[in-house]
């Protein structure tokens, strides 16, 4: 398997995607981190990814699925507005392939048009975020994780390793 974990050119949450590469090497995924930089990426709390792939290269048939990490810079860029991203997200999505969204990173997914009728989990006491999937005519959930479809939502990366085992487990892989 092959996924992409995309991140936000500063301030993304350095721990989201720790945790996400330690799963994924933990389960021999192979990996890749992508970008609308192509320079260094610097989290919040400083960690730098170079990315691996510009996300203007990126053919969502050559992976299995993308992984969107959360933090302030999805904000500070506003992302969810990025033209770009939002079809990157609607060629995945009409592909079939994972679309794994993490905390606020679900905005991107409503303002994509992609979360109709599904169950998106939001971050406890973001009632904007509620709102706004509410508004792109999803279902806020409170569990940690949600998994509609090829639509995978996670609250936040704090206790990210059960619903990281769960997402695996429903994949098939152990």
């Amino acid at each position: 398997m092959k996924f992409l974990i995309f991140i936000a050119p500063n301030e993304f949450k350095d721990e989201t995607v720790s945790m996400l590469k330690l799963f994924l090497d933990k389960f021999d995924i192979d990996s890749k981190i992508t970008s609308y930089s192509t320079k260094e990426c610097v989290g919040a709390h400083g960690a730098v990814y170079k990315p691996d792939i510009n996300a203007n290269l990126i053919n969502p048939l050559d992976f299995d699925g993308i992984f969107i990490s959360d933090g302030a810079g999805l904000e500070i860029y506003k992302l969810y507005e990025f033209r770009p991203l939002l079809d990157l997200m609607l060629k995945f999505n009409n592909a079939d392939k994972y679309i794994i969204a993490i905390g606020n990173s679900v905005k991107i997914l409503a303002k994509a048009n992609i979360i109709k009728n599904k169950k998106i989990s939001v971050p406890d006491n973001d009632n904007e975020l509620k709102n706004f999937v509410l508004l792109f005519r999803g279902a806020a959930s409170d569990r940690d994780i949600e998994i509609a479809g090829n639509i995978v939502t996670m609250k936040n990366a704090a206790g990210i390793d059960e619903p990281m085992i769960n997402f695996f487990e429903h994949l098939g892989i152990r």
